[in-house]
């Protein structure tokens, strides 16, 4: 352990970690021009992505009008170590042309590398004249893990974290109307060395389930002008009240409007809009929670996934959101400890959804390849997915929000199953994180919780999947669990999903392959007992594996070499789905006589050396019989429904 805390200490210092093999390139009078690399294995959208990627409004549910999008094509240059930092670039070529945002390990990219612990990014941007006595806010939705930022040859911002989004006011660093340089340096260490940091599946060492790695600019950039004192962050929750299944004679919108001038407090309107129809309006004050009543709202469901607008003014500052009506909740039915949506008992059920593609690994190539794939979940009848130890883009949630999918979503995981030898004892230990680190865990999943709770579709958090980063001598679930109901009260907790169950949190949740053991009495060593005072779940099951000619691999070869460690493998498609409804039968049968309120089945498309999702992982083989998987999924709906004397809903 003081060898983690030694080098998280030097990190802090800003001493120097050499990649074997890399060396700073000298700039060059002209970048080599972007181009893309190809793939192992490309999508049906690789060819459309363009050098103008993802020019939507990043941020859904905080939207100004005055915005300019800076994905495109960027400058890129390796860097050997954490004190090149210390050496800008400024005025200068980098070697390379990058696309952004897509991670440098990607074919998108146009750089496809590995071992991408230090980069160097750089672009230019001009600020419109009109902007001109406005604050002007940088954005950067994600870059992993660790950035540098400098504008103008001044430094304006760092920022720690690969999954969340952070903004630099560069007010004073910017000319209105004048080209602007901008440069950032990002050092990701993944899991190289003894870091101990949120990564999720990334690894410098894939092997079967941990995939290819994602490092830099991977989410959106954009820049946006603001009054002085402008809205910093938007919570909103839209819960329902009273009695009922669709309509209410009242809902409550519970509002705090967070500002720059966070010490004191201004007035704010919010109007709640309906298709251009004003349905309320309401004036609170700034930085301190505050509610109001909203008649008769529809309340928000898989079934019936309604959104209304939300416009919210401040001084000069106006921005565009949006809310759902709905209350997330537990209690007991008939019995059996339940999840509830709007009073009512919901099996959720859902896929484990990676979010990772062939060509552009943690980023889809564009946001119809995104949805494309929540399109095929809710095609089959699925109300939920499972985001697996990863944060998608905030398009991705609205999407979700606006199809009627339910979100169960994860903290990304702290560097999983690795172990570190002592070399004079030769005993192994699992490589855990120190207090410092731990902290910075607390810190991100602080992150995770405030800039997405306001997304009506997530309704439960995880904290730890299956022991991955979880400390066993003592238990942090627990503090953990009550900072995360602290921050956000009005969804459930998954404390630990599989493995280390001490009794945190409101699920007891099972993992176990290939079969379901869901809230029952019996359990494997695979995963923990049944705790009847808490909800019982299927987290994982499933993971069926079916191979499939080399177009539709990842042609890797380390990876094909894996496929054997796939937990089943049927030799047709006709075995696999005879397979997969066979599970699907038993989980029905434990819906029936047991307290299973739900499962998470592996999963939405293979990954990599993975070959046992619904569908391939260039998403142009769709495995699943659509008709069976229909029957089945339904078949749950309907036994859960009988289980709690409700009408049989189909999502």
């Amino acid at each position: 352990m003081h060898l983690l805390r030694g080098l998280a200490l030097s990190l802090l210092a800003g001493t120097s970690l050499a990649v074997p093999g890399h060396n700073v390139k000298k700039s060059a009078d002209k970048p080599a021009k972007y181009a893309l690399k190809e793939p192992p294995l490309t999508t049906p959208w690789t060819d459309d992505v363009g050098t103008n990627p993802w020019p939507e409004y990043p941020r859904p549910q905080m939207q100004r009008s005055q915005w300019q999008n800076l994905n495109g094509i960027w400058q890129y240059e390796n860097a050997s170590s954490l004190n090149d930092v210390e050496r800008p670039p400024f005025g200068q070529n980098l070697a390379q042309e990058v696309l952004v945002p897509f991670c440098l390990e990607s074919g998108l990219s146009g750089i496809q590398g590995d071992y991408n612990l230090y980069s160097w990014y750089s672009n230019s941007f001009k600020v419109p004249s009109d902007w001109d006595g406005q604050s002007i806010l940088l954005n950067f939705e994600a870059v992993d893990y660790e950035a540098t930022v400098f504008v103008n040859g001044k430094k304006v911002g760092f920022n720690r974290g690969g999954y969340f989004r952070f903004t630099v006011d560069v007010t004073e660093h910017v000319k209105c109307g004048q080209e602007n340089e901008l440069l950032v340096f990002v050092h990701d260490p993944t899991d190289s060395g003894d870091y101990v940091i949120p990564i999720g599946k990334q690894t410098l060492r894939q092997s079967h389930i941990f995939y290819t790695p994602c490092s830099g600019i991977w989410k959106s950039v954009w820049l946006e002008s603001a009054p002085e004192n402008h809205i910093t962050r938007l919570d909103l929750d839209a819960n329902m009240h009273g009695q009922g299944k669709l309509f209410f004679s009242r809902s409550i919108l519970n509002v705090t409007v967070h500002t720059t001038a966070a010490n004191t407090t201004s007035n704010v309107h919010v109007t709640v809009h309906d298709n251009g129809k004003v349905v309320k309006t309401h004036s609170g004050p700034t930085n301190q929670p505050f509610q109001f009543n909203v008649d008769s709202p529809e309340l928000w469901s898989p079934d019936s996934p309604k959104l209304y607008q939300v416009t919210v003014k401040m001084g000069k500052d106006e921005i565009q959101s949006y809310t759902g009506f709905r209350t997330i909740s537990k209690g007991e039915v008939e019995g059996v400890v339940r999840p509830l949506l709007n009073g009512e008992f919901i099996f959720m059920f859902g896929t484990l959804d990676q979010g990772f593609w062939p060509d552009g690994i943690y980023t889809p190539p564009t946001k119809e390849a995104m949805v494309y794939d929540l399109k095929v979940l809710k095609k089959l009848g699925f109300n939920m997915l499972r985001k697996h130890i990863k944060v998608e883009n905030e398009l991705f949630y609205q999407a979700c929000d606006e199809l009627g999918l339910l979100v169960i979503q994860d903290m990304p995981a702290l560097r999983p199953l690795q172990s570190t030898t002592n070399p004079s004892t030769c005993v192994s230990t699992t490589i855990l994180p120190d207090p410092q680190q731990q902290a910075e865990f607390s810190r991100q999943l602080e992150l995770l919780v405030n800039q997405h709770k306001s997304f009506p579709s997530i309704a439960t958090w995880i904290i730890y999947n299956e022991g991955w980063g979880q400390i066993t001598s003592y238990y942090p679930e627990f503090g953990l669990t009550a900072m995360v109901k602290q921050l956000d009260p009005t969804r459930l907790v998954d404390s630990t999903t599989g493995w280390f169950d001490h009794g945190a949190g409101d699920f007891s949740d099972n993992h176990h392959y290939s079969d379901p053991q869901c809230g029952t009495p019996f359990y494997s060593t695979d995963s923990s007992p049944f705790d009847p005072t808490r909800i019982g779940f299927q987290g994982e099951f499933g993971g069926l594996g079916n191979n499939v000619s080399i177009e539709h691999l990842w042609n890797n070869q380390a990876s094909i070499n894996t496929i054997n460690q796939t937990y089943e493998i049927d030799a047709t498609l006709a075995a696999w789905n005879y397979r997969s409804h066979i599970l699907l039968s038993e989980l029905q049968n434990q819906v029936r006589l047991f307290s299973c309120c739900g499962g998470v089945w592996t999963q939405t498309t293979d990954v990599e050396g993975e070959v046992n999702g619904l569908m391939t992982y260039d998403r142009r083989l769709q495995r699943f019989d659509e008709g069976q998987w229909k029957s089945d999924i339904q078949g749950l709906y309907n036994a859960a429904a009988a289980r709690s004397n409700a009408t049989t809903s189909t999502p």
